[in-house]
């Protein structure tokens, strides 16, 4: 089974992450439904994007929407809810540090209790989004950029969020 078959069967669709995609080239139909990418000098991107051969590392069309729906996912296996994608002690390995780092399993983790928090930075040229969790509390921001410039924007929007809802104290926003 391909790749993006296989993706798309296993976690996008169940998910309702009916708006992601791991194709590259994107067909025509979704072409027009991309987000233009960026240079850190503001000029879009010869073609608009980049077409990434890596599709696991980099080829996830997606909207922050359908990003929310996965947090939730997690969320909801973290907490052991029946009917979740993974199962509670995947999503508690996902969100526990591994091997005395910083990461657990595919993002970044810091804190414990009520302050614990995923960290998830995407990085693909053109573009920058970063997607938050506190899997016990479930609240979270996803922010979706088309510029390398983006990080600084993720960055003033989730430091406004963290003080508007008053979640735990953040630390460095880690990768």
């Amino acid at each position: 089974m391909k790749f993006q078959d296989a993706l798309q069967d296993l976690l996008l669709r169940p998910a309702g992450m009916a708006n992601s995609y791991f194709l590259q080239p994107l067909p025509g139909e979704l072409v027009r439904r991309a987000a233009t990418g960026h240079d850190a000098n503001g000029n879009e991107l010869p073609g608009g994007w980049r077409v990434v051969p890596e599709l696991a590392a980099g080829g996830l069309w997606t909207s922050a929407m359908d990003l929310a729906r996965l947090s939730l996912e997690l969320e909801r296996a973290y907490r052991g809810e029946s009917g979740a994608l993974l199962t509670r002690a995947t999503a508690q390995a996902m969100m526990t540090q591994q091997n005395g780092g910083p990461y657990g399993l595919g993002a970044a983790v810091a804190g414990n209790g009520a302050s614990r928090v995923l960290m998830k930075r995407g990085q693909n040229i053109g573009y920058q989004s970063y997607m938050l969790l506190f899997p016990e509390t479930g609240q979270g921001i996803v922010v979706l950029t088309g510029s390398d410039n983006g990080t600084t924007l993720a960055t003033a929007l989730i430091r406004r969020a963290a003080a508007a809802y008053q979640w735990p104290l953040l630390g460095p926003l880690l990768d």
